[in-house]
């Protein structure tokens, strides 16, 4: 099996009713990383900064994550984000979002990478997500997206172009409301599924 993941590498702050964290590592496509690797060798497309740990790299290598798809730009700081999740651990709250690398991402498939089977988009913008279908020369048998709210209310009609393109769409429930309209989750999910997720 060929799992190619494109997906943020970032720090995160986390505040929930049970605990809060101070910078630790996050990001979509660290933890996509980390989980499929317990199943299968993994391809992974991120950036990160200089600031990254070279220790977090080495682990994920370690684990049979490839890394030539992730750029690292050693005079730029990695992308944060903070967050408070609310007693529910479905909605939160975005208290600081610092792009820093992911600003100007531009993420290229290696040619390593062509074999892709299964392609993993963690939520980044919706345009950096496309541009990987867009490159691969064969399409995978399986296209999964996650987004979130930022992006349906900052670049909506750019989310519904890569929507058009994936198989399987993953959003919770207060997303799947938002991006469809409706407020029935049985709803939602039939109007999701006009935009192009099987």
């Amino acid at each position: 099996m060929s799992l190619v993941v494109v997906g943020s590498m970032a720090f995160d702050a986390i505040e929930t009713p049970f605990g809060k964290s101070d910078k630790i590592i996050g990001g979509a496509g660290t933890y996509i990383a980390w989980c499929a690797s317990n199943y299968t060798p993994v391809k992974q497309i991120s950036v990160v900064g200089g600031d990254f740990p070279e220790e977090e790299l080495t682990a994920l290598t370690e684990r049979k994550v490839a890394l030539e798809g992730v750029q690292i730009k050693k005079d730029e700081k990695t992308f944060f984000w903070s967050g408070r999740y609310h007693m529910d651990m479905n909605t939160r709250d975005t208290l600081d979002t610092q792009l820093n690398v992911l600003a100007n991402f531009q993420p290229v498939v290696p040619e390593s990478y062509q074999d892709c089977e299964f392609l993993m988009l963690g939520n980044l913008a919706p345009e950096v997500q496309r541009s990987v279908i867009e490159q691969l020369k064969t399409r995978p048998k399986l296209i999964i997206m996650d987004t979130m709210n930022f992006w349906m209310e900052i670049a909506m009609e750019e989310l519904k172009k890569t929507i058009a393109l994936v198989d399987v769409l993953m959003v919770n429930d207060s997303e799947a409301r938002q991006l469809s309209g409706d407020f029935s989750l049985v709803k939602a999910a039939k109007t999701i599924m006009k935009l192009g997720p099987k």
